[in-house]
């Protein structure tokens, strides 16, 4: 596309961003609360331990519970990890993206190597009970999502 027929497209467009004052913002943060990290850490600990309870539940047989258990550990605890390095403050916007990067990486290498390790730590390990309990703690994310409160449900 041309710089011309680009131009042309967006100038019937009309803008819709209108910047908010002081006291709309303040209005819109106290709509909005923030969701503590911690708090989505204890539930992705509770999900582990639920995981695990109804993977040794079902199957009846231990291994498999331990498998799910550790799966979801392998989660929570990096994401534990990852929220304790990135909550703190930051001095300018550079910096707390840099932090942000650098913890993820070194989220998913702890992740990595707790499943690289998962073989030796849990005997009679089942890779499907793990991978399910490593799957179930990972959608806590989205369960906090939606159950912030104060959001409005559009459907």
């Amino acid at each position: 596309m041309t710089k011309a027929a680009f131009e042309t497209e967006t100038e019937g467009e009309e803008d819709d961003f209108k910047p908010l004052s002081a006291e709309e913002a303040a209005r819109w943060r106290e709509r909005q609360r923030e969701v503590s990290p911690w708090r989505i850490v204890a539930v992705q600990l509770l999900a582990a331990v639920l995981v695990a309870l109804v993977a040794w539940a079902w199957s009846g047989r231990a291994p498999v519970g331990w498998s799910a258990g550790y799966g979801g550990l392998a989660v929570a605890l990096p994401a534990a990890l990852f929220a304790r390095g990135v909550h703190r403050r930051r001095a300018s916007a550079g910096a707390a993206m840099a932090a942000l990067m650098g913890w993820e990486l070194v989220k998913i290498v702890l992740t990595v190597a707790m499943l690289a390790a998962a073989p030796r730590l849990v005997p009679g390990l089942s890779w499907l009970a793990l991978l399910a309990g490593m799957v179930v703690v990972m959608k806590t994310y989205w369960v906090a999502l939606l159950a912030r409160p104060g959001v409005r449900r559009t459907v």
